[in-house]
């Protein structure tokens, strides 16, 4: 049975990316796609590595039932752009920290995320980590918005085998 992987990426993987990962896990589930779809996030800096997500990120997310307390922060690896289908950045900095270091063969595996929300305002998801709560739930609709369309573009993607 053909899976596909998929790995979230801002900066620090404390805010953005495990925002996007415990949304997109969640979606995953109620789809029935579990076994098919694997999900990560990492960060393009290594400030965090091994520290549980921010906690205006955990609050903001457990409001809408998602938990990302299990989630630790980790780095890009070299390997990672082979190992994950997608790389998935929350951010234009974030795609050239990710290409500046991605082999050439797998540059194409580098995208946004808010790509897959094609109806949305912007073409990035917001930094909440200089701000208030509001952010956090700006980056939880933005995130949820794209996440959505994310799927839909792996379902058919795996229907195609």
């Amino acid at each position: 049975m053909k899976t596909v992987s998929i790995c979230f990426v801002c900066l620090g993987n404390i805010c953005r990316s495990p925002t996007a990962e415990a949304v997109m896990r969640a979606q995953v589930e109620a789809a029935g796609l579990a076994d098919r779809i694997v999900i990560d996030s990492a960060g393009t800096g290594d400030w965090h590595v091994g520290q549980a997500p921010d906690e205006r990120a955990q609050l903001a997310g457990r409001s809408r039932g998602y938990d990302l307390s299990p989630l630790r922060a980790r780095q890009v690896a070299a390997a990672d752009f082979e190992h994950f289908d997608l790389l998935l950045a929350m951010d234009e900095a974030n795609v050239r920290n990710l290409q500046r270091i991605c082999p050439p063969t797998f540059r194409e595996r580098v995208r946004l995320l808010m790509e897959f929300a094609p109806h949305a305002a912007g073409r990035e998801v917001i930094d909440p980590y200089f701000g208030g709560s509001e952010g956090f739930e700006a980056v939880l609709d933005q995130v949820e918005a794209a996440c959505q369309g994310l799927l839909a573009h792996l379902q058919t993607r795996l229907a195609q085998g």
